[in-house]
């Protein structure tokens, strides 16, 4: 009886030891990340409208050239909010070819603004942030 007792005292002191992983550190892990401004570099990362009327759509042209050193997808241009619409390529972007982001703002509420776009590169950990700001102003109401 004692020694069956051992046996099963032994066995889930020893479990654990076996079932754990080896921490990575954080520094580390973060150095293996993949960046997507290791892939595509943007002419401007920040694009200010000034005073926009309310309701006057705009939009901007973010240019930007693949780095790398094969084709890459832009997967997706994820905005921080529905008032702003990014167009990308969806077709593989060459090495050294350039191409756009279109960053679209619909003005519908008056005040300032800041948005920001995360453009993720495919088989890459962290997307890229390119930024729009402006204020918007209230149209002008028609003279009676």
């Amino acid at each position: 009886m004692k020694r069956t007792l051992l046996t099963v005292l032994v066995a889930f002191l020893i479990a654990p030891a076996f079932s754990q992983t080896a921490a990575v550190p954080f520094s580390q892990t973060a150095a293996v990340q993949k960046k997507a401004g290791d892939y595509i570099n943007f002419k401007e990362t920040k694009h200010n409208f000034g005073k926009i009327k309310q309701g006057v759509p705009v939009t901007h042209d973010f240019n930007f050239t693949n780095i790398s050193s094969g084709p890459v997808i832009i997967e997706n241009a994820q905005a921080s909010c529905g008032c702003t619409t990014p167009k990308w390529p969806l077709t593989p972007i060459s090495t050294g070819r350039s191409e756009k982001i279109t960053a679209g703002f619909n003005a519908a509420t008056p005040g300032p603004f800041t948005k920001e776009i995360y453009v993720k590169v495919k088989g890459v950990d962290v997307p890229f942030p390119i930024t729009i700001t402006g204020e918007v102003v209230p149209a002008d109401k028609p003279k009676s």
